[in-house]
Formats: structure tokens, C-alpha cells, sequence
């Protein structure tokens, strides 16, 4: 296993008030906000000096989550997303999204663990 396999890799705050949050993580935590253009709108990047920690993404317009309240969604870095995926639904999870790539940042997919929580697996691009 490398040693990234089991780590927390990357964690989003989804909000409809990207303003808001803003404001109050740059107080609180004093993380600095990068804006990045994305095809639904603008993903803010958090950082801790010149270390990218967080992303920020707005809720509204998001297609099927309106329902959806705020709340942080974490990834965690998996050697072999196949694998883990497989290990999901042997251990009674669901798939809710299979993988899908972004570029220049790994390999996603989308599930829910047996209790019912969903999550992001991610193999890291190198």
C-alpha cells in the first residue's frame, strides 16, 4: 500500500452560501479562498498559507440537489479503486456514482458505506 492508501485526501464544504462560508472560514480558520472556474460555476480553493486544504462548492444549481442541506463531504485515497469499490458492495455498501475521472487530480467515485454514509474514494492522479 502507498502512503497515501487511507487517507483523508481532500474535503468540501457545499453550501448555497459560498459568501457566507467564505467569511466565516477565513475568521475561524483563517484560510485564504482561490477562486477556480468550473462548468457549473466557481469552485473556491482553501488554503493554509500556499497549501490548498479545502474546497468550497455552491449547492444552487446543482442538478437533483435541492433537498440536499449544507454539509462537508470528504474523499479518501485508495491504492486501487476497483478493488475498493468491490470491498464496498462485499461489505454492504452502494455504489452511488461510479468512477469518473478529473482531470490532473485522480479518480473518483461516489459511495455510501453499510451504515448508509456516503463518501468519496479517490486513486490520486501521480
Amino acid at each position: 500500500m502507498s502512503q497515501n492508501h487511507g487517507q483523508v485526501w481532500w474535503t468540501e464544504l457545499m453550501t448555497r452560501d459560498v459568501p457566507g462560508a467564505l467569511k466565516y472560514y477565513k475568521a475561524v480558520c483563517g484560510w485564504h479562498f482561490q477562486p477556480v472556474p468550473m462548468g457549473a460555476g466557481v469552485y473556491q480553493v482553501g488554503h493554509r498559507g500556499a497549501r490548498p486544504v479545502v474546497g468550497v462548492m455552491d449547492l444552487a444549481g446543482l442538478p437533483d440537489m435541492d433537498q440536499v442541506p449544507p454539509h462537508w463531504f470528504s474523499y479518501f485515497a485508495v491504492d486501487d479503486l476497483k478493488k475498493a469499490l468491490n470491498e464496498t458492495e462485499r461489505g454492504g455498501g452502494v455504489v452511488i456514482r461510479q468512477p469518473f475521472e478529473v482531470p490532473d487530480i485522480g479518480r473518483i467515485a461516489i459511495v455510501s458505506d453499510p451504515t448508509g454514509a456516503a463518501l468519496g474514494l479517490i486513486t490520486p492522479a501521480r
